[in-house]
């Protein structure tokens, strides 16, 4: 199978997943600008970021993976339909717990570490003043 081939294939489970989902055509907003980062001057010169909105729910997703405009909307569609699932499903809520969840754990995890710099600081200085202190003394 060719890559044209496989690409019909992922349109085709694209456009069963907006019908599952109740998602028109015409309530996405698409719109193209120009990427930014790696890429060099085909993403300087060229839209190849695709923007997508939702309309009814007011959901925006914003794709530059890739250097391609055409692989770019159709992640960017899958990322938008992931949104409106999760919406849908009520997961939300469930996603937004786990993610307060990390945001907990790299605090603590941050202050571990900064307390960890701060006792090596000390003992750097401590070995440096111990060699100071046996220079004066001569």
């Amino acid at each position: 199978m060719n890559s044209s081939g496989t690409r019909q294939t992922k349109e085709q489970q694209l456009q069963a997943r907006m019908a599952a989902l109740g998602v028109k055509e015409s309530d996405l907003e698409e719109t193209f600008v120009r990427s930014g980062g790696h890429g060099g001057q085909n993403v300087n010169k060229t839209s190849t970021c695709v923007m997508l909105l939702h309309r009814p729910t007011g959901l925006q997703v914003k794709c530059q993976t890739t250097r391609q405009q055409g692989l770019n909307r159709l992640l960017a569609r899958r990322q938008l339909f992931d949104k409106i699932e999760q919406l849908q499903t009520g997961r939300v809520a469930a996603d937004e717990a786990v993610a307060e969840k990390i945001r907990r754990q790299k605090r603590r995890r941050s202050r571990r570490a900064k307390n960890r710099m701060l006792a090596d600081k000390a003992h750097h200085a401590a070995i440096k003043a111990a060699r100071r202190g046996g220079r004066d003394s001569d």
